[in-house]
């Protein structure tokens, strides 16, 4: 019994610390600096477990389709989405080297995350990383599809398709 007890009192002290550093002003949060390592690990795995419990929608038929992905490419360039995430043949916008997190290289995800999960990430956004709703801003799940279904293809979208499909008409 005694030693549950002094399991239970470390606890609370323990939770005592933890609200103090985080809501007396020790938790740093600037942007500049780098998030402590078990913050950062906590962050990643809280928003990959809730995008991947959350992402449920299934893709168009024509998810695939040249056609989709094409107007997923103009959607990318025009919505400014190649400004974080830069885009083939294209560099990130300066200030985006300023998030923290940065953007994720979308070549580099694309393959880890399922069609759903990136039309719920472009649909919603995620909080305090700079990544907007896309719903909230108007943009129609159709577009988001368009998107998600250019993003997939990301990994495999030469510089030249990529200034072929986003060049004016």
């Amino acid at each position: 019994m005694r030693a549950l007890a002094i399991v239970g009192l470390l606890a609370i002290l323990a939770a005592v610390g933890v609200a103090v550093f985080t809501f007396g002003g020790y938790m740093p949060v600037g942007a500049q600096g780098e998030d402590p390592a078990l913050v950062k690990w906590a962050l990643v795995k809280v928003r990959s477990s809730a995008i991947r419990r959350e992402a449920v929608d299934r893709p168009p038929a024509d998810f695939q389709t040249p056609a989709r992905v094409q107007a997923g490419a103009r959607a990318f360039a025009a919505r400014g989405c190649v400004n974080c995430h830069g885009g083939p043949g294209v560099e990130w916008a300066k200030f985006s080297e300023g998030l923290n997190p940065s953007p994720p290289d979308l070549k580099e995800v694309a393959d880890d995350l399922s069609p759903a999960e990136v039309f719920w990430v472009v649909k919603n956004g995620i909080r305090m990383t700079g990544m907007p709703s896309f719903a909230a801003a108007g943009v129609a799940d159709d577009e988001i599809w368009s998107l998600a279904a250019f993003v997939k293809a990301l990994p495999k979208t030469s510089d030249a398709d990529y200034k072929t499909w986003t060049a004016a008409p």
